[in-house]
Formats: C-alpha cells, structure tokens, sequence
C-alpha cells in the first residue's frame, strides 16, 4: 500500500499506484514498458481487474487535465489488448462506458476531437465483442443509445487503413516492369467492415425487418390473452418458437447496427430492435412469474397435506379387524341365576361375595352399552339383572331389621 493512503483510496493498491504514476500529468509521453508491467499485475493479482478498474476510473471521472486523459485512454487500450475477460469484463460495463468515458463527451470537458473520436472509436470497438466470451450486451446498449441521439461514430483504425489502401490502389499506378512484390502478410483485415447497402438490398432489408414486426405483434398478443398459470397450451408453444427467432434475429440487427452506413437504416433498426427487446423481456417476465406460481401451488399442496387437522386418538375409529362386541347369552344367564340361588335367604346375616358383586356390575355395564333392546338375550338378561337388585334389596331390608333387634336388647 502507498504510504498515506487509505485501503479505500483506489490509489492505495499496488496496481492503482503505478497506474496514479503512468497516467500522472508531469509524463510527457506514454511510458510503454511500465503500460506492459501494469498489464502483468492485472493478469497475475487475484484482485488486479477490480483495483486497476476503480484507478483506472478515478483517474478519468471529473478530470479536466487532457493530457491525463489521453494517458489513461491509450493504457486502457493497451489492457484492453493484453489483459484477459476478467479485466475486459469490467471494462465494457455500463457503470465504467457510460458513467466514466461517455461523461469525458460533455462539451464541458472541452476535449480536442481527437480523444472524443478516441472514446467513440472504443465504444464501436468493445461493442463488436472479445474472444473468451466477455458479455458486451452493456456496451452495446450504450452505443446504440448513442446511435438514437444522432451521435456519428468515426470508422474505426483497421476500416481508416482499408480504406486509406484502397485510395493508395486507385491512385499510384503499376509498376511498367519487374515482379509485384506481394502484399504484406501482416495487414490486418477489419472484423467487421462497413457496408453501403443498393436500394435492393435495403428493400429486402426493410421487408425482413416487417416480418420482425408482425412476430413482435404476435409475441404480445399472446401475451395479452394468456394468464400466467392458466394459459392455453398450444399459444404458449407458438410463444416459445417466436422468443427463440426473436433472439436470433435480434443478434443480426446488432450485427447489422454496426456495418450499415445508412442513418434511415439505422433508424429502422434501432426501432425495430427496441419493440423486439420489450417483447422478448415480456415472455420472459412471463416465464418467470409461470415458475413462481407453480413453486406456489406446490407449496400450497404440501402445506395443506402436512397440516390436515386430525382427529386425538381415543376419537378414531378403530377399523382394524376384532372380535364381536360380547353379548350376554342365555348359557351366561343361566351361570348368573346359579350365583343368584347360592344367596342363602334363611340365614339373619346372608353376605353377598365380592365375587358375585363384581361379577354383576361387569354384567349392568356391558348392558348399559349394548343399542339393540330386541334381542331375546337382551330381554332375558334384563329380567336377571331385575331380580338381582330386588334379592339385595331384600337381603338388605333383612340385616338392617336384624341390627335393629340386637340393638334393642
């Protein structure tokens, strides 16, 4: 850490205190080989690309001094051409385009044209895209946003040196003797040039991007009709093939926005590429609010099996198999009118056994919860159970007169 910074201070780190020294105002010219020593920390510092970004930004974000502007774009460009995805990645988001290298485009700055043709020339650039699967969608959005405001990119390097050899061709005439050497194998051929288009080509452009138009059509009409969760089947498969056209040709109206020369071209395509964007934003919306409700509807589902109310278990049925409730036969009956006929009435002090008490109550309870009274058991037992109460009844009027009597004496 450089003495007397803070760990917030983007400056503070290794990487973010050579790029402070690179880009400072008292250098004259580009210091190449500390750009290539800047370049190695960023590919070898685990956390290199986060802290050159934030040096990178703090260098360019409110700065009037040109010459550290110009600084800080050529060694951007010179990591941008060095430094792997991970550095690239962070570049080309919309949070260091837009809010750090498109805010150096106000007239407030007063950049010489140069750096502003600069800036726009890597917006152009990045816009195309990186080897490694870098994610430009930001920085394509913010050159198309720039498109729409009428700002006019210049062409690029590699399209300038095209066409400057071509000038060269028209213009110098050929050698009248000796072998043509052969062009050098070093030039390099644009990725992707600019193109004019003849009005046949921009009249099968336009038809095509009709086409573009009536799927968006389609696309949000079967949004409109169809409800999350209760859709119509056979609409949301012709939804799904028109999202995955939509998506390719959203890919070449990007790839056309770049090489048209034609601002009414331009103009269609932008247009057309923003109703296409809504649309396919609309079905994925729409997606995703389908899996939603479904994850709640299984919720709902488990919930409702995992709470069902139930019952205590002395309120159940039990509706396993068991035997017959006991009835009271007539054989029983007749084993009760035996323990009855061993009550012996002659005796001043006849005692009734536990035996046979315990017995008859066991006989008055299972009745008690017998429902059908029209059985012949059930009259027959009923009788037996009367005569016991009067016998006791009895036996109990016996002893009490039997006590009154010794007493007495």
């Amino acid at each position: 850490m450089a003495f007397g910074k803070s760990h917030r201070d983007p400056y503070a780190t290794s990487v973010g205190h050579l790029i402070e020294k690179a880009t400072f105002a008292g250098v004259q010219t580009e210091d190449w080989g500390q750009f290539m020593h800047i370049c190695d920390i960023i590919n070898t510092v685990n956390d290199g690309p986060k802290d050159a970004v934030k040096a990178l930004k703090k260098r360019i974000s409110k700065n009037y001094n040109h010459k550290e502007i110009e600084l800080t774009l050529s060694l951007i460009d010179m990591c941008m051409q060095n430094c792997g995805p991970s550095f690239q990645s962070l570049i080309v988001k919309k949070e260091f385009i837009k809010d750090s290298l498109v805010k150096l485009l106000n007239p407030r700055y007063t950049l010489p044209l140069d750096i502003q043709n600069r800036i726009l020339n890597f917006i152009k650039t990045w816009s195309q895209g990186f080897p490694g699967g870098v994610d430009v969608s930001e920085v394509k959005e913010v050159y198309l946003d720039l498109l729409k405001k009428g700002v006019h990119f210049p062409p690029s390097d590699a399209e300038a040196e095209t066409k400057q050899q071509e000038t060269a061709q028209i213009s110098s005439k050929p050698p009248t003797s000796g072998p043509t050497a052969p062009a050098p194998s070093s030039v390099i051929t644009p990725r992707n040039t600019t193109i004019t288009l003849v009005p046949e080509q921009i009249g099968k452009l336009l038809s095509e991007l009709d086409m573009v138009k009536m799927n968006v059509k389609v696309m949000s009409a079967i949004l409109m009709e169809n409800i999350p969760g209760s859709e119509n089947h056979e609409d949301i498969e012709l939804l799904q093939k028109l999202y995955k056209t939509g998506r390719e040709m959203q890919e070449r109206i990007m790839e056309l926005l770049i090489v048209v020369e034609n601002e009414d071209v331009t103009v269609e395509l932008i247009q057309v590429n923003e109703d296409l964007n809504n649309a396919i934003l609309g079905y994925e919306r729409f997606t995703r609010n389908q899996q939603r409700i479904l994850e709640q509807n299984n919720q709902r589902e488990d919930s409702s099996t995992s709470s069902e109310p139930s019952a205590p278990s002395c309120d159940l049925l039990d509706l396993s198999p068991s035997p017959p409730n006991h009835r009271v036969t007539l054989g029983e009956g007749n084993t009760m009118n035996a323990q009855l006929s061993d009550l012996d009435f002659s005796s001043s002090s006849p005692v009734v056994t536990n035996n046979l008490q315990s017995s008859l109550h066991s006989r008055v309870d299972l009745l008690a919860l017998e429902n059908t009274e029209t059985s012949p058991d059930w009259q027959r037992c009923k009788c037996i159970v009367g005569c016991g109460k009067m016998i006791l009844s009895q036996n109990y009027t016996a002893m009490k007169r039997k006590w009154q009597y010794l007493l007495n004496l």
